[in-house]
């Protein structure tokens, strides 16, 4: 017989408060088109997305997380004190070590919180969601904070016509807490790490430090070595998008035991506005679930776009409080996690 004590924490979980930040500065479709050969019909006709926000020098990645974080706590109705872990899903901030978790805990005025960062593509959310609920249901901690957080136009090619449009900038957080009843569904998650190389970045770090070490280095049109980009093959991943992660989709609507019809809201990631689009009617969802679109004047914010999305909504009025969403976040890796949730 064992002698460990087992551990005792909320019999389920919830989330419990949500919160948002978009950089200040709004990027038209006109300002890329300054640097590649397109139109704004192409790139709303391709994407659905308008404009999207690109982050100043003082809006970094904690920056942007720290306000996002304390939107969410406060509308938690817990305080910072009470937060128990820090979970940060981003694959924008360039420092290795130390995780910026730990510096985002630091300045909220944690009580030394548990701290670190996951790096899982656009499904960084859905991953942050689970180990959360998984915490409080297993009592490490009774609150967790799980923020998604980018700066892409960092990792932006300008000159990439299949890219240059995509990329936004912020940071969405929520609050995940105890609860008597069940409000996070199972996740249905996993990889296909052999399609890895359809999104990926350009040149890994160590070979632009070494001057490219026989490999061929990426040369902007001034000749000049170009800063590591995100790339992608558009049509695999599209559909792969369109076709797999609607069936992963359906599968988180049954493991939480519900249909279509049950649904309020549907809350993807904000890739493409066609992906969306395709996913809405492979699933055949009815009139009356309200689809987030945040991809038209956010653009794809990776590991933010789901919480920021989910914030816009409630924000707006499109949905509330106790409405039962469907999510699902998918991208690099190839990598994905759907489940379905009551929003705060």
């Amino acid at each position: 017989m064992s002698k460990i004590k087992p551990s005792k924490g909320a019999p389920y979980a919830r989330i419990l408060g949500v919160g948002g930040y978009r950089p200040v500065r709004v990027v038209p479709n006109e300002v890329i088109l300054e640097t590649i050969d397109s139109s704004d019909e192409w790139i709303r006709s391709r994407s659905g997305i308008e404009t999207r926000h690109w982050a100043n020098d003082e809006e970094t990645v904690a920056a942007m997380s720290i306000e996002a974080s304390g939107k969410a706590i406060a509308d938690a109705g817990i305080s910072v004190e009470q937060i128990g872990a820090v979970v940060v899903s981003t694959v924008s901030h360039f420092s290795q070590t130390p995780a910026v978790a730990t510096e985002i805990a630091d300045k909220l005025g944690t009580n030394k919180a548990a701290a670190f960062d996951i790096s899982a593509g656009c499904a960084g959310f859905g991953y942050g969601l689970t180990l959360a609920k998984g915490i409080v249901v297993e009592g490490s901690a009774e609150y967790v904070l799980v923020i998604g957080v980018e700066r892409l136009s960092d990792l932006t090619d300008l000159e990439d016509r299949a890219t240059a449009f995509l990329f936004g900038d912020g940071a969405g957080a929520i609050v995940v807490g105890p609860s008597d009843e069940p409000h996070i569904g199972p996740t249905i998650w996993g990889s296909e790490g052999d399609k890895a190389g359809t999104i990926k970045q350009t040149v890994p770090w160590d070979e632009l430090f070494r001057g490219g070490d026989g490999a061929k280095l990426p040369l902007d049109s001034k000749g000049e070595v170009k800063f590591p980009a995100i790339t992608q093959e558009g049509q695999a991943v599209f559909r792969w998008a369109v076709f797999e992660m609607a069936k992963v989709a359906q599968q988180a609507l049954d493991a939480a035991g519900i249909t279509s019809a049950d649904l309020d809201v549907f809350i993807p990631h904000q890739a493409n506005e066609r992906i969306i689009d395709s996913m809405v009617k492979t699933l055949k969802l009815p009139e009356h679930v309200t689809v987030a679109r945040d991809v038209r004047t956010t653009g794809n914010t990776s590991a933010a776009s789901i919480p920021l999305a989910m914030e816009r909504l409630l924000a707006t009025g499109e949905a509330k409080s106790g409405d039962i969403a469907l999510v699902i976040g998918f991208g690099a890796g190839l990598v994905y996690a759907a489940t379905v949730v009551t929003l705060p």
